[in-house]
Parts: C-alpha cells; sequence; structure tokens
C-alpha cells in the first residue's frame, strides 16, 4: 500500500543523528514540537505551556491546561520508544476535532542485514502486526506498515486507576540506514476523520527525508529510485 503526498507548507527541517549518519525531514507547520530532549522539568513545563497556547490559540485556559498535561503525560512512552523526535497535531477537518503525533527514533536493525528492508518486512508480516509493504523513498527502500493499536487513557485524566481504552490508528516507516541503525517513523491518529489528511501529511514527511554523512555530503541509500 502506498502512502499518499500532495504540497504542503512545512518548518524548518527535523534531525536525528546516526552514528556517522544524520537524517533530516521536514514537517508540516500544523505540527507543534514535543519537547522529547528537554532534560530540565522546568522548562519542559514551559515548553508544553507554550506549546498549548499555540495548539490551541483562543482556546480556554483550562483546556490548554488539559491539552498540556495530555502532552506530558504522554512522553514518557515516547522517551520508552526511543523518540528523537516529536510532534502533535490539533485541527478541525470538516468541522471535526482531530488530533495525530508523529515521532521519530532509531532503533537497531534486526534481520539480515545484507537485506534488511526484506528482513523486516518478514519480521512485521509473521507478527501480523497491520498492512506491511515495501516502499521506495527519494532517499532509499523502506518498510511501511498500516495498522491500528489499543491505547489507554491513564487514571489522572479519567479519575480511576485504570482509565478506558481507545483505538489508535498509525501508518510506521522503518527506513534501514547503511549503519545496521534503522529509521523509524510513525504517525498515529485516535480521531478517523482526519486519517486522509493526516497520512497525505505524513506521506510528504517521509518523502522528505534525507541522509548526509558526516561532511555533509547527501547519501542515497542502494536500490532507491532516485
Amino acid at each position: 500500500m502506498s502512502i499518499p503526498t500532495m504540497p504542503l507548507k512545512t518548518i524548518p527541517w527535523q534531525a536525528a543523528r546516526s552514528a556517522d549518519i544524520h537524517v533530516r525531514w521536514v514537517m508540516p507547520e500544523i505540527f507543534h514540537d514535543l519537547p522529547v530532549k528537554e532534560e530540565d522539568e522546568d522548562e519542559a513545563v514551559r515548553l508544553l505551556e507554550e506549546l498549548a497556547e499555540e495548539a490551541l490559540p483562543g482556546a480556554a485556559d483550562e483546556d490548554q491546561l488539559r491539552f498540556a498535561v495530555i502532552c506530558a503525560l504522554g512522553l514518557d512512552d515516547l522517551l520508552a520508544a526511543g523518540a528523537e523526535y516529536a510532534g502533535v497535531c490539533v485541527t478541525a477537518i470538516d468541522e471535526t476535532p482531530c488530533s495525530a503525533t508523529v515521532f521519530a527514533s532509531l532503533i537497531d536493525t534486526v534481520g539480515d542485514v545484507a537485506d534488511p528492508v526484506k528482513a523486516i518486512a518478514f519480521s512485521l508480516r509473521r507478527a501480523d502486526v497491520g498492512d506491511v509493504s515495501e516502499i521506495q523513498l527519494p532517499c532509499g527502500p523502506a518498510v511501511s506498515c498500516i495498522g491500528t493499536h489499543d491505547a489507554r487513557i491513564t487514571g489522572e485524566l479519567a479519575g480511576s486507576e485504570a482509565g478506558p481504552t481507545f483505538s489508535t490508528s498509525f501508518i510506521r516507516v522503518y527506513l534501514p540506514l547503511p549503519n545496521a541503525t534503522t529509521l523509524v517513523m510513525e504517525m498515529g491518529t485516535p480521531t478517523m476523520a482526519g486519517w486522509d489528511t493526516f497520512a497525505t501529511m505524513f506521506g510528504n514527511v517521509v518523502s522528505s527525508i534525507r541522509l548526509f554523512d558526516t561532511h555533509g555530503s547527501a547519501l542515497i541509500i542502494p536500490g532507491s529510485g532516485g
């Protein structure tokens, strides 16, 4: 299954570093950066408050505070997933409130490093986690996985020890790098009314991925179409 793309306004490049390879991509301006790399708690709180004001302009203070708390509670899961970058979007699509999160992480490449794309695709199909496809990005071959998973609202927000679960739809892209590391990027949304729009945005994000060596020279993984 291919990932749709369309022209979008963008904000400056985002980046992650994997040993001797620098990875860069462009996020749509509608996404707001989450402070996943901020170690100072006070500064992280300030950034989350600023994010809530930008994401929900004109909203009541309590709504902005609630959104900031939701983002803060999600940081632990993002950090546990090894997130190098994360961004969140809140918007209305056809007058329906919708939200989505995008994050990127770096993991060790699993399976046959001589043909990591096929190894990753085989592992995902065996795990039956979603619709798995081998795809071609401008920077090199990759694997996409489209599916759903259940998440739980935290007790702090639900007012109970264990909050209710809800379904989140996701697209996850695995891009094996030449140094036995894989870039994983995921877009997830609990609001299906926004699926087509967010999927298109995410298609633009992964298509914008560019790789560079330590000298700043562009890298294209063998097997890519460009």
